[in-house]
């Protein structure tokens, strides 16, 4: 069965944004200048890249994920490129209630599918394919209800060297997990990988 993998910037205190959803605290906050050391920059393109699949919440979709990767994808000279490739020519999922693709979102549809009914039932089946690994980024109603439901497989859990006091939690409860492993990398994020 292919694993579903969640990878996510975290602070210290164990928040994933500002209670306004702001993520500017973060050493990268995904924009164009990637202030990442090579070896972070690697194991993040490389975790991307052995999945085939992604998922996004219906905001991220609204919000422009496609148009901004698209766009980092048009410019081989962008460090972000390799990444962005992947991502542009990956499946995509949108979970989401209300949307359909009447509804125009930044970047276009292209290779983009929504996934609504019941999320327990709509993954099961993702991960039941053929298609191969999984991977979600956002955001946290989303990621709070796949730790609910017990979906993620695989936890990367990327802890910017912050605390920011109160904001977004994708942990609404206990969850038991098991460290696999904690790498720390020369920028000052530490990746700590967990399974469940």
């Amino acid at each position: 069965m292919n694993k579903l993998i969640l990878e996510t910037q975290i602070s210290i205190d164990g928040f994933i944004a500002d209670k306004n959803g702001g993520t500017d605290w973060m050493i990268w906050n995904w924009g164009p200048e990637w202030n990442w050391d090579e070896d972070l920059q690697l194991y993040h393109t490389n975790l991307n890249k052995s999945a085939s699949t992604i998922i996004i919440s219906g905001q991220m979709a609204k919000e422009g994920f496609n148009a901004h990767w698209h766009n980092a994808a048009s410019n081989q000279n962008d460090k972000r490129y390799d990444f962005a490739h992947h991502i542009h020519n990956a499946s995509k999922y949108v979970i989401s209630a209300t949307l359909t693709k009447d509804v125009e979102i930044p970047g276009g549809w292209h290779k983009t599918d929504i996934l609504n009914g019941d999320l327990k039932d709509a993954i099961t089946t993702l991960k039941k394919s053929e298609a191969g690994n999984i991977i979600v980024y956002g955001g946290a109603t989303l990621v709070s209800n796949l730790i609910n439901e017990d979906l993620i497989d695989e936890y990367h859990l990327m802890v910017n060297p912050v605390a920011i006091g109160s904001g977004l939690s994708i942990f609404q409860k206990p969850k038991h997990l098991k460290l696999i492993k904690s790498t720390s990398f020369t920028c000052g994020v530490i990746v700590n990988q967990y399974c469940k």
